[in-house]
This record gives C-alpha cells, structure tokens and sequence, in this order.
C-alpha cells in the first residue's frame, strides 16, 4: 500500500486539505505553532483557491488555508524547489492574504491575526540548525514584540530533521517525520499507532484512496517537480563548466599565449571531468603543442 509525499502541492493539499482532514490539520497546527498545545479547538478550512482577487496584485495559490480559535488565518504552503525570491513569495502572500481580509468601507479593526506557515524542501535559513522557527515583529533594539501578533512567519525546513523513526520522540517530531518520509512506507508504522491523527493522514495518503483522475493529477505534478530539479541541476552544471572554461582559458593563454577559436572550441566541448584533468596539467604545458596534443589523447 504505498504512499503518497505530502512534499508536492497536491499531495500536501489531499492528506491537509481534504474534508476529512479536520482532525489531521488541527493536531499537526497544534504542534508546529503551539509546540504541541491544545491551543486550537476547531477549525475551518477553506478552499485556498477561492481567495479573493484585488487590482494590482498578482495571483498567489496556497495549499491549504484555514480560519483557526481566536478568529486567526492560517496559511500553509508546501514548497519543494527553491525558486528566485521565494523569501519575498512568503511575505506577499502573508500580506496579500491579511489585507483582503478587509471588504470594501470596512474599518482595520475587522483585521485579524495571520500566520503564515511554510514547509521547505530545502535549507533557508544557514545561520541555524532548529528546522522549527518562528517569526514576529520586535523592536530591534529592546527586543519587545508588536500589538497583537498580527502577522506571524513560521518556518519548517525537512533538510534539518534528520531522526530515524526509532529516533522520533514527540508529535512534532512525528509529524515532519511523517510529511518527509511517508512514501518509503507500505504499511503504517506501529510507532504511530497511539496517534490517531497520523494514523487518519496516512489512510487519506495511500495511492489505493485515490480516483483515477487524481493519480493523474499525482502523477504530472511528480513528473514537474522531477523535471524542475532536473533543470535545475543542469543550469548549475552549465555554469560551473562555463565558469571553469572561462578560467582553463585564461590560464592558458597567460602560459602559451594567444588561443586560436579552433582550441577554444575544442576546449568549450569538453566535459566537467575533462576540464578539471585539463586544470591540473597544463601547469606542465610550455607551448601549445602541448595542448594539442593533450587534446588529441582525450579525443582519441
């Protein structure tokens, strides 16, 4: 019975989002804002793609999105690639979504609290090993915080969560061991056995619970994000043998002097592995039949 990863925006939005999720989603709220507390009673989630629209700003999607006790929003968004100002994503939406909370001729004081709660694939924030932070305005000097928490960045970075399931010690530790490892399951783990709440996210998980059209919908965004990673990999490569040319080049010019577009080209063609073997030994070159002839044992 395999797994579906709550790392995609669809998995994420199935086992969070879904309507029998409620239960889910207040238990793993409690613990990623409430360090496990019973903080919230109830909730209601609310379909993320029924935000309201407003001239001017572009659209944003979330994966789930909820109304919490104390009349407080809740956004939650999964991502799995880190993309160019995604820091700036996270406080747009935080903003966009505390702002049109406001209907047209309505007083700030109908504005109330948001927290925006983010899950990263990928590493943030360098400067700490927690893979839980927490975010609100302070004074910068004093250290005081702002009225009311109005608006609040909670972060969780899988990368940093490192425990094995022998290793997990509490609900939160529980439930990011669940989000990072769900798939590489075939059945339910007995160690969460005593959490009910897990035990219903991994029910709501199997592929066997999912309609045709959802294994589809499944199977494209896995194949996106597989594809997007795969870009990303590329791009880097293309610029590290890019920037490594760059340099091979110069090197060799200052040694043998100038470089006709014949070699250069040759040298351009050739691979990351060839280009660091080239790096290494043309400090012994002395002219550039040396280079030729280098290139010609690599090509032979």
């Amino acid at each position: 019975m395999p797994f579906i990863s709550a790392k995609t925006d669809f998995g994420f939005k199935k086992i969070f989002g879904s309507p029998q999720s409620k239960d889910i989603l207040i238990s793993f709220l409690n613990a990623m804002l409430y360090d496990a507390q019973p903080t919230i009673e109830d909730l209601e989630i609310i379909d993320p793609y029924a935000a309201p629209s407003v001239t001017g700003l572009k659209d944003t999607y979330l994966d789930v999105k909820a109304k919490i006790t104390g009349n407080k929003t809740v956004i939650i968004e999964m991502q799995v690639i880190n993309v160019e100002a995604f820091t700036k994503r996270v406080v747009y939406n935080a903003a966009k979504t505390y702002a049109t909370q406001l209907r047209p001729r309505e007083g700030y004081s109908k504005l109330n609290p948001l927290i925006a709660l983010t899950i990263t694939d990928f590493t943030l924030f360098e400067n700490t090993e927690k893979f839980l932070t927490h975010f609100v305005f302070k004074e910068l000097e004093e250290n005081f915080e702002y009225y009311n928490r109005e608006i609040e960045l909670v972060f969780v970075e899988l990368p940093k969560f490192n425990k094995e399931l022998e290793q997990v010690e509490n609900i939160i530790q529980s439930w990011i061991y669940f989000i990072k490892n769900a798939p590489l399951f075939d059945e339910i783990p007995e160690k969460f056995a005593s959490i009910p709440e897990i035990q219903t996210a991994f029910s709501i998980a199997s592929r066997t619970n999912l309609t045709l059209k959802e294994l589809e919908e499944l199977e494209k965004r896995e194949m996106f994000f597989e594809d997007q990673r795969g870009a990303i990999i590329k791009s880097r490569q293309e610029g590290i043998i890019e920037g490594e040319t760059a340099l091979i080049l110069r090197q060799i010019a200052r040694r043998t002097g100038e470089i006709s577009p014949e070699i250069q080209t040759r040298i351009q063609q050739l691979s990351l592995e060839q280009l660091d073997d080239l790096g290494e030994i043309l400090l012994d070159f002395t002219s550039q039949e040396d280079l030729i002839a280098w290139l010609e044992s690599v090509s032979a």
